[in-house]
């Protein structure tokens, strides 16, 4: 009987860099191709196989394997971290009255920091940053290093989910019970039908324990919430964005689609009974919604009471 030779049996770490709504792009033209813990011959034949996706510039980065791992996790953990700095920032403008968009562009226009991942909100979410922080904070432990700043981007994470029932439930402060909610967003960020880790979730979950209902809609996520939770008397999800608003005494905005972004200003404020939104992505600008009669909730930017009455 023939003995297959091992001798030759290499592990190599080759980690993904694909994100969700994007990932068949980020394969085909990836930014960077890592390579950990290969030798010279297996380096080249891992070059050749990834030639057809790196042929406008060199992109193979070659490191051992331990590096190549923690590459990975370093990469979503800084992704997390920015984002976590910026919801922090945004509770403190509230305080100081400063308006987040204002600091965001600010601080965006430095090289150095860029725009990407400082949008504040309500809380990130998905089946790789929170899986990759704890993963990497455990790995620290086991190693007897304490992770603080990646506890500190958990926490505020955790928190931040929590803002908009804050918000919610600081506006009526009688009580939620009875009252209904519009809800646009499911899915933990847009062009993806993945709850996982959703601050849609958490809010959902907080508003049905106060005693309210909720109108929900999402284009992709809904099968997924209706399989999460099941048929509830205080859920219901509808075709249309427009139909959540049918009833409900405000509106509160969890994922930034980019349909939600077109807001018919001359008819929602006939439509919420209470004339209020609560916009966790800062989709609008307050001195639009204050002139359309609503008062506005957003993330870092305060509150801003309607300039009129109908």
């Amino acid at each position: 009987q023939a003995v297959a030779d091992t001798s030759r049996f290499q592990v190599i770490s080759n980690p993904e860099f694909l994100k969700e709504g994007s990932a068949v792009d980020d394969c085909m033209r990836p930014e960077r191709i890592i390579i950990g813990g290969a030798e010279a011959a297996e380096v080249e034949l891992l070059r050749e196989l990834y030639l057809p996706f790196s042929r406008n510039r060199e992109k193979l980065m070659i490191m051992d394997a331990r590096s190549a791992e923690l590459t990975k996790y370093a990469a979503n953990c800084m992704l997390a971290t920015k984002i976590s700095f910026i919801n922090e920032i945004a509770n403190l403008a509230e305080h100081l009255g400063a308006d987040i968009e204002m600091v965001r562009r600010g601080i965006g226009s430095d090289p150095r920091i860029g725009y990407d991942f400082i949008y504040a909100g309500c809380g990130f979410g998905g089946s790789c940053f929170p899986k990759d922080l704890q993963a990497l904070r455990r790995s620290a432990e086991a190693e007897g290093f304490e992770p603080q700043l990646l506890r500190a981007v958990e926490s505020v994470n955790q928190q931040q989910k929590g803002r908009l029932f804050s918000k919610i439930q600081r506006h009526y402060p009688g009580g939620l019970r009875g009252k209904v909610f519009a809800l646009w967003g499911l899915s933990f960020k847009p062009n993806t039908n993945d709850i996982r880790e959703a601050s849609s979730r958490v809010l959902l979950e907080a508003l049905w324990a106060a005693g309210a209902r909720v109108q929900a809609h999402d284009p992709q996520a809904m099968e997924e919430i209706q399989r999460h939770y099941g048929p509830r008397a205080d859920l219901q999800l509808v075709p249309c964005k427009d139909d959540a608003l049918k009833g409900a005494d405000a509106l509160v905005i969890v994922t930034e689609w980019q349909d939600y972004r077109v807001l018919n200003l001359d008819k929602v404020p006939q439509q919420l009974t209470d004339r209020v939104v609560f916009d966790g992505r800062n989709l609008f600008e307050p001195e639009h919604m204050a002139a359309a009669g609503l008062t506005y909730y957003g993330i870092g930017r305060g509150q801003v009471q309607p300039a009129c009455r109908y």
